[in-house]
C-alpha cells in the first residue's frame, strides 16, 4: 500500500444515523479531533454525483468493505450491503463511555440492560459481535456475545452495523453483525490523557450500602479475601457429597463462611462521585522501503457508584390479590479497568495487524429487601433479605490479521485466542424472619433463619463461589480476487473452538437444636435461633456462634459442574457483480457444520450425580444469501436482500445451574433441551442521497423464524427465576426510516457564521407474532425430559399464538439535534431515545408476561476545544435522563398490575476533561 493510500485508509469518517450520512474525510490527527463536519459547507455548495470519500478504518472478513462500479462514494452507499458505520468522532458526539450506549443511536438498534444491543426487537442471541473480523467469548453467562458496555469508547476506531447477511460473515446472524475495529497505526504520534467525574441525583452524596471486601476493591481486584476457605476446599478436593459429612467437619466448614469483612452490611452516608482516568498514545515508525510500524497503546479505569430501590411484587393468576411484596435498596460499585496494545505493519500493499486487549468489569453490590409475605398466616410474616456480593468480568484477547494485497488477488488471514472469565466468589446471602405471631414470644422480633424448632432445619443462609472459564480458538482465511473490472470473488474458511467450565457450588447452612436444645423446656425449644443471640439483620454466623448446635450442610446446586464446548467449521464463496453501472449484484452462500455438547462433570464426586440431562446438538446447514442494489437514479438506489440463518442456544441457556444476575435482581436455569433456531429473512430498501450530509431511506422487513428460544418466568416465595424454551416458530415484520439533515447557518452571521444545525432521525416499527397450535406443537421444558406417552407439552402451557417475541419493542426511535462548529471542536447535541414496552420474559402456564416500558429518556451532550497556556484541551458536560425517566418492569391483566423489577434512575450529570500533546 503506497504511503499515500496508507493514510488515506486511515482517515476516520463521520457517517450513519448517529451523526447524518456525513462522511467527508476526517483529520487524521487523534490528538486534535475535527469538527464533526468541518467540509459541510463546501459540499453542500459543490455537491455532485460523483463526491470522493476515502474508505473508513474497517477490519472484517473478506478484505474489508468490497464494492463494485462506483468506488468513490460513500462507503454506506456503494456498499453492496445495508450497513451503517461509527467513526470515532460519532462515538464522541454521544457523549457515551462505551460501545453500547453509542450504537443505540443506530437506527434499529435498542440497548437492554447489561449491555446487550437489541437488533430490530430481537435478543441479542440474534445479533452477532466481532473485533476485528473475529468472534469473541462472552465473561458473561447470560450473553452469546461479550456484553458491550465493556468496550471502552476510546479503544476504537470505527464500528460497523450491517443489517442483511453477506456469507462471509458467521451464520449465528438472525438480525444484524456488529464488527468493532481497534485503533491501529496512528498517522502521526499522540498522546491523550482525560479525567471526568459525575454522578446522579440518586446516588451521590446520598446514603449508600457497602462492606467491606478487600483494600483493592477501589480498584476492581480482590486481594485474596474471597478466595474459596481452606476447609471448604479441602472438601471440594475429596470428592465427598455435603450429606456425608461428619458434624465436626461441618462445623469447621460452616466456621469459615461467614468472615466479618465478606457479610457485614455497612452504611455509607455520603457516596462519592463517579471517576474516569483514560490515557492513550501512539507512534509511527518510517522502517524504510515504504514500510512503516506503529503502535498504539490505551489504558483507563472508571469506577461508578449506583442507588437502587427495586419494588418487586408476587400475586395471584389474575393480579387481583398481592401475596408478597418486596423493597430492596441496592448499591452498586462497579470498576472497570481496560488495557490495549496494538502494532500494525505496513509493507507496501500489505497490512499486518496484532491487537491485544484487556478488560476487567468488577461489581462490588450490597443489597438490604424488606418483605412481606401476607401466605404466612393471618398477620403475615415479615422479612428482611441482605446480601453481600462480587461479581468479576475480565476479557483477555490476541489476536493477528495480515490483509495482503496482490493486485487483483487479496488474501486475508486472521487467527486468535481468548479467554474470558466470571467469578463471584463468597455472594453470601441471609434471610431474617419475624413471624408477627401473638403466641410467639419472639414473634415481634428479626431472627436469622438458619433453623427452626427442634429436629426441623432451615434453608435461608446460603453461601455461593460460581467461575466461569471459557476458551475460544479461531482462525480463517479469505481469497478475493478481482476477475473483471466488475467482477469479484471471494471463498474462505472459518474455524472456532470454544470450550466452557461452569462452576457453581451453593452452601446451605442448617442449624438443629443439639446440645443446646437438650438444656432448654420442649415449650421453648422454638428460641433456638435466639440461643445464637442473631436477632437483627448485620449480625454475624461464626465458628463461635455456631458451637453446640448441630450443623449440617447443604449443596443448593444439585449440578455444580459443566462443561460445555462448541466447534465449528465453516467455508463459504461469495460473487459481487456489476453488470452494469448501476445494479451491484451480491450472491453467496456459506456452509456450516457444528457439534455442540454440554455435559455435567462427573468426576468432582467419587460417585455419580444422577439426574442430569446432557446436550449433544450436531448439525449441519446450507446458508444461501444475495442483495441486489439497483441504482434507479443518481440520488435513488433500491436495494433488495434475502437469505437463510441461524442462532443456536447459548451455553447458559443450556447448562442446568442457577445463576444470579445482578441486573434484572432474579435467578436463571438452563433447558439442556433447547435446539437450534432457523431463520429466513428478506428486506427492502429505498435511500435517497441528497448531497452533504441530507439523505433519507425507507426499509420493510421480514423474518420467518422456526424454534425462536424464548425466556419465560416463574416465581417461588422470595425468588424470582427465570428459564428457556423453543417456541414452534414465529414470524417479525417491520419498517425502518431514516432522515438525516444539515442546515448551514453562514448567512446568519456573527456567532453562527461558522456554525451548522443536524437534524437526525430514525424510527423502526415491529411486529413479531408467535405461532402455536397448542393441539398439535410441542415444546420440551426444562426439567422434564421428553417421553413418548408426554412429548413436551409446553408449548400449550408457555406459549399464546400471536403474542410478540420476547425483547421486541414495537416501537424505537432516536433524534439528534445537534449545533456544531465547522472550524473547531464545538458541539451541543439533544439526544431523544424511545422504545415502546417489550416483553421481558413469558409467564409460565399462561400467567401474563413480564413487560418492561424503557419509554422515552432526554439527553444533552456539549463539548467544546480550547487552549490554557497553548496547550489544547477539551471540555465536555453531559446530562443524562434529563427528565429522570425510571424503570419499569411489571405483569399486567386485565387492569391488575404488579411490579416485578421497578425502581427510581434519576438524572445523570458527567463533566470530562481532555489534553492532546
Amino acid at each position: 500500500m503506497s504511503t499515500g493510500m496508507r493514510l488515506a485508509g486511515l482517515l476516520l469518517l463521520t457517517t450513519s444515523l448517529t451523526l447524518p450520512a456525513v462522511v467527508h474525510a476526517q483529520s487524521a490527527d487523534p490528538a486534535a479531533e475535527p469538527s464533526a463536519q468541518d467540509a459541510l459547507t463546501a459540499d453542500v455548495e459543490d455537491a455532485s454525483p460523483e463526491e470522493e470519500f476515502d474508505q473508513p478504518d474497517i477490519s472484517i472478513p473478506g478484505g474489508g468493505i468490497i464494492v463494485t462500479g462506483r468506488r468513490g462514494r460513500n462507503p454506506e452507499r456503494a456498499s453492496s450491503q445495508v450497513l451503517n458505520i461509527l467513526s470515532e468522532a460519532d462515538i464522541a458526539r454521544t457523549g457515551e463511555g462505551d460501545i453500547a450506549g453509542a450504537l443505540s443511536r443506530v437506527s434499529g438498534l435498542s440497548l437492554v440492560g447489561n449491555g446487550r444491543v437489541f437488533v430490530r426487537g430481537l435478543g441479542d442471541r440474534y445479533s452477532l459481535a466481532l473485533l476485528n473480523g473475529l468472534p469473541l467469548p462472552s465473561p458473561e453467562p447470560l450473553s452469546r456475545v461479550v456484553p458491550l458496555d465493556i468496550f471502552p469508547t476510546n479503544v476504537v476506531s470505527s464500528s460497523l452495523v450491517q443489517k442483511t447477511y453477506s456469507a462471509n460473515f458467521p451464520g449465528e446472524f438472525g438480525g444484524g453483525v456488529i464488527n468493532l475495529t481497534t485503533k491501529a497505526v496512528p498517522t502521526e504520534d499522540f498522546l491523550t490523557v482525560s479525567f471526568g467525574g459525575g454522578g446522579d441525583t440518586e446516588t451521590t452524596f446520598e446514603n449508600g450500602l457497602t462492606y467491606f471486601g478487600s483494600r483493592w476493591d477501589t480498584f476492581g481486584f480482590d486481594n485474596g479475601n474471597r478466595d474459596i476457605p481452606s476447609n471448604l476446599q479441602a472438601f471440594f478436593d475429596s470428592g465427598d457429597r455435603l450429606e456425608a459429612l461428619d458434624p465436626a467437619t461441618s462445623n469447621g466448614i460452616a466456621g469459615q463462611l461467614f468472615p466479618t469483612n465478606l457479610v457485614t452490611l455497612q452504611r455509607n452516608d455520603n457516596l462519592p462521585i463517579n471517576f474516569s482516568a483514560n490515557i492513550t498514545g501512539g507512534k509511527s515508525f518510517d522502517l524504510g522501503g515504504d514500510a512503516y510500524l506503529g503502535v498504539i497503546a490505551t489504558a483507563g479505569i472508571s469506577n461508578n457508584w449506583r442507588n437502587r430501590s427495586v419494588l418487586s411484587q408476587a400475586g395471584s393468576a389474575d393480579l387481583s390479590q398481592v401475596f408478597e411484596t418486596s423493597t430492596t435498596f441496592i448499591t452498586d460499585n462497579n470498576v472497570l479497568v481496560n488495557a490495549l496494545l496494538g502494532f500494525g505493519l505496513d509493507i507496501g500493499e500489505h497490512t499486518i495487524r496484532w491487537t491485544n486487549l484487556y478488560i476487567r468489569d468488577s461489581l462490588k453490590t450490597a443489597r438490604l429487601g424488606d418483605r412481606t409475605d401476607i401466605q404466612q398466616g393471618d398477620s403475615g410474616f415479615d422479612f428482611f433479605d441482605q446480601q453481600t456480593a462480587w461479581f468479576e468480568r475480565q476479557l483477555i484477547d490476541t489476536q493477528m490479521v495480515a490483509e495482503l494485497d496482490f493486485g487483483k488477488l487479496d488474501i486475508d488471514l486472521r487467527g486468535g485466542f481468548a479467554r474470558t472469565n466470571r467469578e463471584a466468589p463468597f455472594n453470601a446471602t441471609f434471610n431474617y424472619v419475624r413471624t408477627n405471631n401473638p403466641g410467639d414470644p419472639f414473634g415481634d422480633q428479626f431472627r436469622v433463619d438458619i433453623g427452626g424448632l427442634r429436629g426441623q432445619t432451615g434453608i435461608r443462609a446460603l453461601v455461593e463461589f460460581d467461575d466461569l472459564q471459557e476458551d475460544n480458538y479461531f482462525g480463517g482465511i479469505d481469497l478475493s480476487y478481482e476477475l473483471l473490472d466488475n467482477l469479484d470473488v471471494t471463498i474462505g474458511y472459518a474455524y472456532s473452538d470454544v470450550g466452557r467450565r461452569s462452576s457453581s457450588r451453593g452452601i446451605q447452612v442448617l442449624v438443629g437444636c443439639g446440645p443446646i436444645c437438650d438444656s432448654l423446656p420442649d415449650e421453648a425449644a422454638s428460641l433456638t435461633i435466639e440461643a445464637l443471640g442473631l436477632r437483627k439483620p448485620g449480625d454475624i454466623i461464626n465458628g463461635a456462634t455456631l458451637a453446640g448446635f448441630n450443623v449440617r450442610l447443604n449443596e443448593r446446586t444439585p449440578f455444580p459442574v459443566f462443561d460445555a464446548a462448541l466447534e465449528v467449521h465453516a467455508g463459504y464463496g461469495q460473487l459481487r457483480w456489476a453488470p452494469v453501472d448501476a445494479v451491484t449484484i451480491e450472491v453467496g452462500a456459506r456452509y456450516e457444520d457444528a457439534v455442540q455438547a454440554v455435559a455435567l462433570d462427573q468426576s468432582i464426586f467419587t460417585t455419580p450425580i444422577p439426574g442430569a440431562t446432557p446436550t449433544n446438538i450436531a448439525n449441519d446447514y446450507f446458508l444461501p444469501a444475495a442483495t441486489i442494489t439497483w441504482e434507479l437514479m443518481d440520488d435513488l438506489q433500491l436495494r433488495v436482500a434475502a437469505s437463510k440463518t441461524i442462532a443456536r442456544p447459548q451455553f447458559r441457556e443450556l447448562v442446568e445451574q442457577l445463576y444470579f444476575d445482578p441486573e434484572s435482581n432474579r435467578r436463571f436455569v438452563g433447558n439442556p433441551l433447547l435446539q437450534d433456531s432457523q431463520l429466513i429473512n428478506a428486506e427492502a430498501r429505498l435511500e435517497y442521497y441528497m448531497g452533504g450530509p441530507n439523505r433519507i431511506s425507507l426499509a420493510g422487513f421480514y423474518k420467518e423464524i422456526d424454534n425462536p428460544i424464548e425466556s419465560f418466568a416463574t416465581i417461588t416465595p422470595g425468588e424470582f427465576r427465570t428459564s428457556f424454551a423453543n417456541a414452534p416458530a414465529a414470524e417479525l415484520y417491520g419498517a425502518e426510516l431514516d432522515i438525516a439533515y444539515g442546515f448551514d447557518l453562514y448567512d446568519w452571521g456573527g456567532f453562527f457564521e461558522t456554525k451548522q444545525f443536524l437534524v437526525m432521525a430514525n424510527y423502526t416499527w415491529t411486529r413479531s407474532s408467535l405461532n402455536v397450535d397448542p393441539s398439535v406443537d410441542r415444546a420440551s421444558c426444562p426439567q422434564r425430559a421428553p417421553t413418548p406417552e408426554d412429548p413436551g407439552r409446553c408449548a400449550a402451557e408457555l406459549f399464546i399464538d400471536g403474542a410478540s417475541l420476547v425483547g421486541q419493542s414495537d416501537h424505537v426511535g432516536n433524534l439528534a439535534l445537534s449545533l456544531e462548529d465547522t472550524e473547531k471542536v464545538q458541539q451541543l447535541t439533544v439526544l431523544l431515545n424511545y422504545a415502546s414496552e417489550r416483553v421481558t420474559a413469558r409467564g409460565f402456564n399462561r400467567l401474563p408476561d413480564i413487560v418492561e416500558d424503557p419509554g422515552l429518556t432526554v439527553d444533552f451532550v456539549a463539548r467544546s476545544e480550547l487552549k490554557l497556556a497553548g496547550q489544547p484541551l477539551e471540555l465536555s458536560f453531559e446530562v443524562r435522563n434529563i427528565f429522570g425517566r425510571d424503570n419499569f418492569e411489571f405483569q399486567e391483566f386485565q387492569g391488575n398490575r404488579i411490579d416485578i423489577n421497578t425502581f427510581q434512575v434519576g438524572t445523570a450529570f458527567n463533566f470530562g476533561l481532555k489534553a492532546m500533546f
